[in-house]
């Protein structure tokens, strides 16, 4: 005889909830959905916090088992945690968190409440797959890149200002020594020094001609602007290096590594991982101000701001002689571009993409043999789930 069916409440409207959701329905709990999209429509009047307390209300913990908090956005969780916290302080709650930091706070405060990271715990499975047997063959020839092997070199005005300012030197060192009889090396020599504006007195053009000095005015003239041109862009060129030296944007010549796109929350873990494994790591992130960069240049991990979509940064990070390459930024379809341009360096390359809809993740197995194809959330849900026993277990 089956026993009375549970009740669960579940937040959230990503990938994990959905599965959660699946998993419960499959043992026959029943799910009372709550959704923060809901309270700004329907209780506009009241404060946001205020509205989702009476949500949780409304839904009648005192017949609930557990609740599972599993929105793609920590503060979404968050709020519904002291939300039910507050009505139902000994209801179980499993609630997934990005941000350790508050965890065991949440814990410590409450030990009804078990926090769980996804992304720390699909990690490992991504770092294992860099030790997964292949046995597959390329069933297609990757076709090359447009514009792979641009680099950007000298700034063509600062050359062309650089013709047009030795031009002018020599022109005027031909006029003054048919003007003013002056030998080559005189000649060149109180060009030189007016271009300087030097001006040591010793040739000058005192007693020369209207036009001679007509000419040496142009002279001083132009030569101020060419050098103030040239100078200017000059130093602009040296800082923008400097920048892109500092965003670790140079050509990296190292064999044998691991190539990680997206230092977000998945990506943080799978850094962390293959460092712990004593891989020599290059991330690519698109993001200067993502806030893990500084902490990871501090462990000694290059670290290139850039988008890994364009095939230069691929070249920078040295993706023709890499170990493998992960593409684990939250968007499907920015890891699969990733990833299939990173083959069309090297098409024997170990990929390791993180695709979110296991329909499209089989898809990309059987069409692009790219078989090293996870989603955190599949990973992780299982761990989520059975989190609380009382729930997993309902028959």
């Amino acid at each position: 005889m089956h026993r009375l069916s549970t009740r669960i409440i579940l937040v959230g409207s990503g990938h994990l909830a959905r599965r959660i959701r699946a998993r419960a329905t499959a043992v026959g709990a029943q799910v009372v959905l709550l959704a923060n999209e809901e309270v700004g429509a329907t209780l506009v009047s009241q404060p946001s916090f205020e509205s989702i307390v009476q949500m949780v209300r409304d839904a009648d913990v005192e017949h609930i088992s557990a609740a599972y908090l599993v929105d793609d956005r920590d503060e979404v969780n968050l709020e519904f945690l002291i939300a039910l916290v507050s009505v139902a302080p000994r209801l179980p709650v499993v609630v997934s968190l990005f941000n350790e930091n508050i965890a065991p706070h949440l814990q410590a405060a409450n030990p009804n409440v078990r926090v769980l990271n996804p992304a720390r715990i699909a990690a490992p499975v991504f770092v294992e797959a860099l030790d997964t047997p292949l046995a597959r063959s390329l069933r297609y020839r990757p076709a090359p890149l447009n514009g792979a092997a641009s680099r950007q070199g000298v700034d063509p005005l600062i050359v062309k200002l650089s013709i047009g300012f030795v031009t002018m030197i020599v022109a005027a060192t031909a006029y003054f020594h048919a003007a003013q009889r002056l030998s080559w090396i005189d000649a060149l020599y109180f060009v030189t020094v007016t271009v300087a504006t030097v001006g040591y007195g010793d040739v000058n053009l005192l007693n020369a001609s209207t036009l001679a000095k007509l000419m040496g005015i142009a002279l001083i003239v132009c030569s101020t602007c060419f050098i103030w041109m040239i100078f200017s862009l000059t130093v602009d060129g040296v800082i923008k290096r400097r920048v892109q030296l500092a965003l670790g944007r140079r050509t990296y010549a190292d064999r044998d590594h691991v190539i990680v796109c997206g230092l977000g929350r998945l990506g943080y873990f799978v850094v962390e991982g293959l460092m712990q494994r004593g891989e020599r790591v290059i991330v690519v992130e698109r993001s200067e101000d993502a806030a893990t960069i500084a902490h990871f240049r501090s462990l000694g991990v290059d670290v290139y701001v850039g988008d890994a979509r364009l095939p230069r940064v691929l070249q920078d990070v040295g993706v023709m002689h890499a170990k493998a390459l992960y593409s684990v930024i939250n968007n499907d379809f920015t890891n699969l571009e990733i990833g299939l341009n990173a083959r069309s360096f090297e098409p024997d390359l170990r990929l390791v993409l993180r695709i979110f809809d296991d329909a499209m993740s089989a898809c990309v197995r059987e069409q692009l043999d790219i078989h090293l194809t996870f989603s955190m959330t599949a990973i992780a849900d299982d761990q989520v789930f059975s989190a609380m026993p009382s729930v997993a277990a309902t028959s």
